[in-house]
């Protein structure tokens, strides 16, 4: 299964962004040590694990501490072993949602009545928050994931462009 990894940092408010190759990593911390070292000091480090042009998983990390992961759909644990490594001990449900199952209506002047139909079969596990704080609040990054038709690097573009980084992590893709 192949997999593009890119880790982005910020300190000061400057974002830093890195390929980062998850080769030989046995376990979870080994994950969050090489998004540490794209920038040791940073306040927010974030990495976006896509794979196969199917299953995306964001990790977190507040001032190098306190690691977050999000992954798009549990499957992922059981198609490869670095998506049993980075989802396989998370819950099998989301946490931070509130009736996130709903179809929503649209905002006023919307031409849609309803938010975008999620894909049925993704089974989005662990901190669906995780960028809530960011801009993207759970709902709307499993909106993103469920999507029919996003990739996982158009969910990463996404997130990236809100967060300020997306020219960073596109630089990263056209090396």
């Amino acid at each position: 299964m192949s997999y593009f990894a890119a880790a982005v940092a910020r300190v000061e408010g400057a974002w830093t962004a890195e390929e980062v190759s998850l080769r030989g990593v046995t376990d979870i911390e080994e994950v969050a040590d090489r998004m540490r070292d794209v920038e040791p000091d940073a306040d927010l480090s974030l990495m976006f694990v896509e794979a196969d042009d199917t299953y995306l998983v964001i990790l977190r990390l507040d001032e190098g501490e306190d690691l977050r992961v999000f992954g798009s759909d549990s499957a992922y644990a059981e198609e490869s072993r670095l998506g049993a490594l980075l989802v396989g001990d998370l819950k099998t449900s989301v946490t931070g949602l509130e009736d996130a199952d709903e179809p929503r209506p649209a905002a006023a002047g919307d031409e849609e009545t309803e938010q975008p139909a999620v894909d049925p079969e993704a089974d989005p596990v662990g901190d669906a928050d995780i960028l809530a704080d960011l801009g993207i609040p759970a709902p709307k990054l499993l909106a993103l994931c469920g999507h029919e038709g996003m990739m996982p690097a158009d969910v990463t573009a996404e997130v990236c462009q809100v967060l300020g980084c997306a020219d960073e992590v596109e630089e990263l893709r056209e090396v």
